[in-house]
């Protein structure tokens, strides 16, 4: 429900929900009804290059269907859920102002939160403590620095998985640089005003071993695309390495490490390479379900799939499931 003194903002669309769950193809399908333009809420699909293995939309569909906040950055380049945050706040003005609709899509829950909450003030990237803290893994294992996380900073260490090797690091390096949590610095966070009245849907298959299935589905075809030889031209650059957040993607993390297999203890099939990335992604859904199930204010809008089902019944399941959510989109709107 809104607030009276929310009442008065422009509206704004959350699509979130987890990797595979069909969001950008709902959300190109609502743009031909409804007075919506698209912002990309996804960590890899800023990144030019990365297309195959970040399921980016094709030229065909952006065509129709332009995403902000695609291919604005180089694979070399960090992106931080600050710059996200300023991005989008900049695009969601620009789209509002031309009376449209801002409809933000994705599956990086990080992004989200930012936006609508703003950020802690926590210390930057130290290269010298991140690399020794990199060195403390390659001899250890993530396991026992997500132990070591646990002494300092038992709330953050609760929330990660023990082998979610970018956010420990992370976590450690802040706890190492400035004597404090970051959970602790979170918990100082200033709230800052969201300027807009916001409708918050996720969408996901009903049947969590349905999506499981569309994922290692997903893979597969990425596989036959080509993802292999995207990742190839990538890896032959010499500004690219495996720690740069780009490179850290799921999927691309672990292809990286099947080519770079002079730095791993046991050399990788192809078909182990494609195993990996697949539990990867499964790892993937299960976190931001995580997320998505302490979200306030969130609208589920569920749909059953059979993966093997034809062309016809996946058509008039997306039929369907795009029709729910612009019936919840009409009546955010006419609240309004």
């Amino acid at each position: 429900m809104n607030s009276d003194s929310n009442i008065a903002l422009p509206p704004a669309i959350f699509l979130m929900g987890p990797t595979a769950s069909g969001k950008t193809q709902i959300a190109v399908e609502l743009i031909k009804r409804l007075p919506l333009e698209i912002i990309s809420v996804d960590s890899a699909l800023v990144y030019r290059g990365m297309n195959i293995g970040s399921a980016k939309p094709d030229t065909q569909t952006l065509a129709h269907a332009p995403h902000h906040l695609i291919d604005i950055r180089d694979p070399s380049e960090a992106y931080s859920a600050a710059d996200f945050r300023l991005d989008a706040l900049r695009a969601m003005a620009d789209i509002t102002t031309r009376g449209k609709i801002p409809l933000l899509v994705g599956g990086t829950m990080l992004y989200f939160k930012a936006l609508l909450q703003g950020l802690a003030a926590l210390p930057e990237s130290n290269p010298a403590i991140r690399a020794k803290i990199e060195d403390e893994a390659a001899q250890e294992g993530w396991p026992a620095l997500h132990a070591k996380l646990a002494v300092v900073d038992p709330i953050s260490a609760a929330r990660l998985h023990p082998n979610h090797s970018q956010r420990i690091s992370r976590a450690l390096e802040v706890y190492r640089i400035s004597g404090e949590s970051m959970s602790s610095l979170l918990a100082k966070q200033t709230h800052e005003i969201f300027p807009y009245r916001t409708l918050q849907l996720a969408v996901a298959p009903s049947n969590r071993d349905a999506l499981n299935q569309r994922i290692d589905a997903r893979f597969q075809s990425m596989m036959c695309a080509g993802f292999l030889d995207e990742v190839k031209n990538l890896y032959k650059r010499s500004d690219l390495h495996a720690e740069l957040p780009a490179m850290r993607a799921v999927g691309y993390r672990q292809a990286w490490a099947y080519l770079d297999q002079e730095n791993l203890s046991e050399r990788l099939t192809r078909e182990q390479m494609t195993e990996h990335a697949m539990i990867a992604s499964r790892q993937l859904a299960k976190r931001q379900f995580t997320w998505l199930r302490s979200w306030k204010d969130l609208h589920w809008v569920y749909f059953d799939i059979d993966p093997c089902a034809d062309e016809v019944a996946r058509a008039n399941c997306l039929e369907s499931t795009v029709a729910e959510v612009e019936q919840r989109v009409l009546s955010f709107i006419r609240t309004g």
